[in-house]
């Protein structure tokens, strides 16, 4: 005994107040589009953005020509980075410029240790300096703030304890 099943075709009738609705839908996302370009060209006037890494770090960073202060990752200096040698560290590039508290910088930064960080962002803020000024490239080069250091953690081989660490080794 076969049985056959028959298989319903949806038809789509459109009426009237359905193509209203599409034709308004598609014209708002258009318009959104449009809104999001213009935010994005008024963005890009309002601050300057550069990228620096160290080890595993990575950190975002934007200047803004605004009263001078410091955000990293929703928070302040003092309390992403209690030591002043991170202090230090960040704000060298500005030391060496004579640019100190000329600035409102916004930093996201991820991944790594803290020090891998706060090399990142000294190297994010260096060549934020640069793209304001092409001028600034010999001190900044010359104290070495625009060289990434690309010194990696080495892979761990088999048959080690760690990267070159052997096992003791044992006559017989």
């Amino acid at each position: 005994m076969v049985v056959k099943k028959e298989k319903k075709i949806k038809k789509t009738v459109t009426t009237k107040k359905e193509a209203k609705k599409k034709i308004r839908i598609e014209a708002k996302k258009e318009v959104q589009k449009k809104v999001k370009k213009e935010v994005k060209e008024e963005v890009k006037k309002k601050y300057i953005e550069a990228v620096g890494k160290r080890k595993e770090s990575v950190a975002r960073v934007r200047l803004i020509k605004d009263k001078p202060g410091f955000i990293i990752s929703g928070r302040t200096m003092e309390e992403y980075f209690p030591l002043q040698d991170y202090h230090k560290k960040i704000l060298d590039p500005f030391k060496t410029t004579n640019l100190e508290n000329s600035f409102f910088v916004s930093i996201k930064v991820k991944g790594g240790g803290i020090t891998g960080q706060a090399e990142a962002i000294r190297l994010g803020i260096s060549r934020c300096l640069i793209k304001i000024d092409e001028k600034l490239k010999p001190a900044l080069r010359k104290a070495g703030f625009l060289t990434r250091d690309a010194r990696i953690v080495e892979r761990k081989k088999y048959g080690l304890k760690k990267a070159r660490k052997a096992p003791q080794w044992s006559k017989r």
